[in-house]
This record gives C-alpha cells, structure tokens and sequence, in this order.
C-alpha cells in the first residue's frame, strides 16, 4: 500500500498540469493525422491552388514582382488562422454537442490549456501547410525571401501567435454563449479575415482608418510587419513602421489572452451555477 501511494497519489497541479493537460489533448489530434493521410494531402493541395490562382491574376495585370511574395506568404499565414478558426474558436461547440464538455468543466484541469492542446495537436498539419505553400512559392514561382532583421522577424511571427492564439481561446468563450450560431460564426468570419487581414495584398492599399481598425486582428499588423522584414520593397508598400506593430502586437496578446482568461472562468461559472451552457439557460 506504500508503494502504491508513493507511485501513484501525487497529483499535478500548477504549470506541470498545465503542460501535461496540453500534452494530453494534442497527443489525439498528432495521432489522428498520422493515421488519416489524406487529410494531410488535401491540407497541403488546396492552399497551393488558391496561392497559385492569385498569383497568375497579379502576374495577368503585371503587378509588381513582390505580390506574388506577399500572396505566399499570406497564403502560408492563412493555415494559422484556419487552425485558430476551427481548432480553438469552434472547438468547445463542438465538444459541446458531443458531449465532452461537462468532462471539461469538471476536470480540474485549465480550460486555457485543453484549447491550447488542442490547438497545438493540431499544428502539425498547419506547420505542414505553411511549408509547403512557401517551398511551392519558391521552388516555381522564384519568390526570395532577403530577411533584414532576423530577431524582429522572430519577434513578429511570436507576438503574432500568441495574438492570434489568445483570440481564439477569446473567441472559444464566445461562440459557445452564442449557441447554435456557432457554425455560422465560424463560416462567416473566414472569408472577412481575409480580406482585412491583407492576406492576398498589402494592408496599405485600404483606406487608412479602414486599415486601422482592421489592426485589431494579429494576422494584419503580423503579416505587414513580415512582409516589410523579408521582401526589398516591403517597407515601401508597409502599414507602419515594424517597431510601432512589434508594441501593438505585444499589446494585443496581453489583451487577448487577459480577455480569454475572464471569458473562460465566466463560461465555467455559468456551467457550474446554471449546470447549462449556451441558448438553453432561459
């Protein structure tokens, strides 16, 4: 009996149940990929036909040669929105309907960490998808990339998950208070995100305030911030300056994810109070 209690009575909490709790989430979603290839082909081909379709429109109107880079890039960007669209902000809707989330209430896990694991399980397929689109870019439409800062161009791209990252477990809360409209939600914000974000063509080209608010998404001052790190003329067709976005985005992840924390204690006190989520509690 004292072996038994000193193997197995010690209990995890702190930072060691976060990263486990993270561990353990991500681990089916890593499995799952290995065991469905398909999903990783369809992930990897669908983004390199959008990419290319843009890039043969600019190349049809003889734009500028650094277009066709900003139309990788962005499309390379776009695997991070989608994994933060459908693996953070949709996520505990759907556990929801499969009846998962009262385990999740109960458990004394974070609820910060199961999103994030199973946001990160999923990112294998996004880091997959982010490659190839820019080695396709590369390799036949001979984008070159000439970094000129590699420490801001670290900065940027980390702020910019974190960000991102922090909204879509704001955006988690959100869509299940939202109910049934969720789905609808999510199909609705995607093709919006595009185009505000810039992922096809510099932010600098919508009118100023327009610009400005779009601002507020990580993925518009993230992918301008690298557009004007990687390319030689990046700096002319730039929003601002990239030190200004670095403080912005830092700025937006401590909000974000201040926000998601609130949000997700909220969501777990209405469970608990109410013992119902979503359109349900009348």
């Amino acid at each position: 009996m004292e072996a038994v209690s000193k193997k197995y009575s010690r209990k995890d909490t702190g930072w060691r149940l976060f990263l486990k709790t993270i561990i353990a989430r991500a681990y089916p979603r890593i499995i799952g990929q290995q065991r469905e290839m398909s999903w990783v082909f369809f992930e990897i081909l669908l983004p390199v036909l959008a990419v290319s379709a843009y890039v043969f429109v600019y190349r049809a109107l003889n734009a500028p040669e650094e277009y066709v880079g900003f139309v990788v890039m962005g499309g390379a960007m776009t695997a991070f929105w989608l994994n933060v669209l459908w693996s953070m902000s949709s996520q505990l809707y759907w556990e929801k309907q499969q009846g998962n989330l009262s385990l999740y209430i109960m458990a004394p896990n974070s609820m910060m960490a199961i999103l994030l694991g199973m946001a990160v399980g999923g990112m294998l397929a996004t880091c997959l998808r982010a490659v190839a689109v820019t080695l396709f870019g590369m390799l036949v439409f001979g984008v070159r990339f000439e970094v000129v800062s590699y420490l801001q161009l670290f900065s940027v791209f980390m702020l910019t998950m974190i960000a991102l990252y922090g909204m879509g477990m704001m955006m988690a809360s959100s869509f299940l208070l939202f109910g049934r409209e969720a789905w609808h939600i999510a199909n609705l914000a995607q093709e919006p995100i595009f185009l505000a974000s810039g992922f096809f063509f510099p932010i600098k080209s919508l009118p100023f305030w327009v610009a400005a608010g779009a601002s507020l998404l990580p993925l518009t001052l993230g992918m301008d911030a690298m557009r004007q790190l990687v390319f030689p003329s990046g700096a002319l067709l730039g929003f601002i300056d990239v030190a200004t976005e670095i403080w912005i985005l830092a700025g937006l992840s401590v909000l974000f994810i201040v926000v998601s924390k609130f949000l997700l204690a909220y969501v777990e006190k209405l469970a608990v109070r109410e013992g119902r989520i979503t359109e349900s509690r009348r």
